[in-house]
């Protein structure tokens, strides 16, 4: 076992980092797959849980919900937990609480002891999200570090295209527990690899814990989350979704008013002063809002407009993570970003997203047009996602990487939510306008009709609320990533003017 820790975070040596930097970020990988492939594998399990547990619809969206509502809200104070008392520490900790929920999880009797463990496993994932990539900032130097993020990044996609053909399998061949015991092995074998090789590193100033801005934070950030789950199936100004978004609303302002006057911070709100922060968060939750949305509307559209199985559905949509491991796996981003500068490469990726959301709008009658703007929006994410994360970790200084890391992944949640459901009320409404039958979704509205026409006339229409909410999504995400871009721009100006008058 290696006895090499960091007490301070002055960053990695001239020499080009840790010398066991490139093993390392696959320990780091290995521990982000296993968080991610269990939330896409879960979706496929739904009818198995609904059938063997006889959950009800309430049931599994509590199952689904509770993971996302606890990681969410623990993301900026578990980053804070690991700058100040070592992020190999939280990391192996957070490996365990993944572990131990897993194997609660997957010897679960009824939904009540399948939803605490999942949430337990949301602590776990929580400090498994912000560890791993403020391990990367600190273990790659400049030269590698966007290369090392962009390989990070990679994983997501990964996640997504095997998730739901990792699921098939285990059902085919085993009981529905199987999808969370498969994560033990992993957990237990990414726990020893990271004592083994991961260097400690953590906060030399040795800031005393912010204990009511974690609280603050995590309220207000499960409160929003809640909001944003609880909309589409409750209706947006009903009390259970206008409540918890305005204690939410609140708590987080009370959260910014606490920060500001605290003398040590969780979350330094004098970041937001630095445009290149500024820029790559707004990005970030823009990149999250499109690529979440455009999942979300997806599957729908190829099983209900062109009439493919679930399985179908879901390895239609592999073209699109594909396309981010591949040009991340060859480096593609790290070498074009370089050269094209923060805010050209953002701005260039944002635009590509865009117009893959627009050509599926407009082009998503067959598979052929579909596909193509699946590999467009993929080579978007693989330029813009890397480049944003590198641009939100450089503007904070080095000892609050755990801090960084989880504001990256709290707006990666939160523009996800929020793509589900502004989009989601989006396809509602247009549909709604064109189908005036009192039906909550295509099924019941195919039901309701009468005649072979009216059911042309009410897909016609879904079809319609599809493509009308891609193009809004492709519209916020074009003038997200050139106001992002714009910011970054003017970041770097002021700041080289700065360096001449120097």
């Amino acid at each position: 076992m290696t006895t090499t820790t960091t007490e301070n975070t002055t960053g990695p040596s001239a020499a080009g980092g840790h010398p066991q930097r490139w093993l390392i970020l696959g320990v780091i990988c290995l521990a982000q797959l296993t968080v991610l492939l269990d939330n896409t594998v879960l979706n496929v399990a739904i009818p198995s849980l609904t059938e063997e547990l006889r959950a009800s619809t309430s049931d599994i969206q509590w199952v689904i919900s509770a993971y996302s509502l606890v990681q969410s809200g623990l993301l900026l104070t578990a980053g804070s937990s690991a700058d100040r008392y070592g992020r190999k520490k939280m990391l192996a900790a957070g490996l365990v609480l993944f572990g131990a929920g897993s194997l609660v999880a997957g010897l679960a009797d009824t939904t009540g002891q399948l939803i605490a463990a999942r949430a337990g496993m949301g602590v776990g994932g929580a400090l498994l999200m912000t560890t791993t990539l403020a391990v990367v900032v600190q273990i790659f130097d400049d030269t590698e570090r966007v290369r090392a993020i962009g390989l990070w990044a990679t994983v997501n996609s990964l996640g997504f295209a095997v998730g739901p053909l990792l699921g098939g399998v285990l059902l085919d061949h085993f009981w529905w527990g199987a999808i969370f015991l498969v994560n033990i092995p992993v957990a237990v074998v990414g726990l020893v690899a990271v004592l083994a090789l991961v260097p400690e590193s953590k906060n030399p100033r040795g800031d005393r814990p912010d204990l009511p801005g974690a609280v603050l934070s995590t309220i207000g950030m499960a409160a929003v989350v809640y909001a944003i789950i609880s909309g589409p199936g409750e209706g947006w100004t009903s009390a259970a979704t206008l409540l918890p978004a305005a204690v939410g609303v609140g708590v987080m302002a009370a959260f910014v008013a606490w920060e500001l006057r605290s003398p040590h911070p969780m979350l330094d709100m004098h970041f937001f002063r630095d445009q290149r922060f500024t820029g790559a968060v707004a990005g970030a939750v823009l990149v999250a809002f499109g690529m979440g949305g455009s999942l979300f509307l997806l599957t729908q559209h190829l099983q209900f407009v062109l009439g493919y199985g679930p399985l179908d559905a879901g390895l239609r949509t592999a073209p699109l993570a594909l396309t981010v491991v591949a040009l991340n796996l060859t480096g593609v981003g790290a070498r074009l970003l370089p050269r094209l500068g923060a805010p050209l490469a953002i701005a260039a990726g944002m635009s590509c997203l865009a117009a893959g959301l627009a050509a599926i709008a407009l082009l998503g009658d067959g598979y052929g047009g579909m596909l193509a703007g699946l590999i467009v929006m993929g080579a978007g994410i693989a330029l813009a996602m890397p480049a944003m994360a590198n641009a939100i970790m450089s503007a904070i200084p080095p000892e609050k990487a755990g801090v960084g890391a989880g504001v990256n992944g709290t707006l990666a949640e939160f523009g996800t939510g929020l793509g589900v459901a502004v989009l989601g009320a989006v396809l509602n409404a247009r549909f709604a306008a064109l189908v005036p039958v009192a039906a909550a979704s295509l099924p019941a509205a195919l039901a309701a009709a009468d005649s072979a026409g009216e059911r042309t006339r009410v897909a016609d229409a879904f079809a319609s609320g599809l493509a009308t909410s891609q193009l809004v999504g492709a519209g916020a995400v074009l003038v997200g990533g050139l106001l992002a871009a714009a910011l970054l721009r003017r970041a770097e100006r002021a700041t080289s003017a700065g360096a001449a008058s120097a």
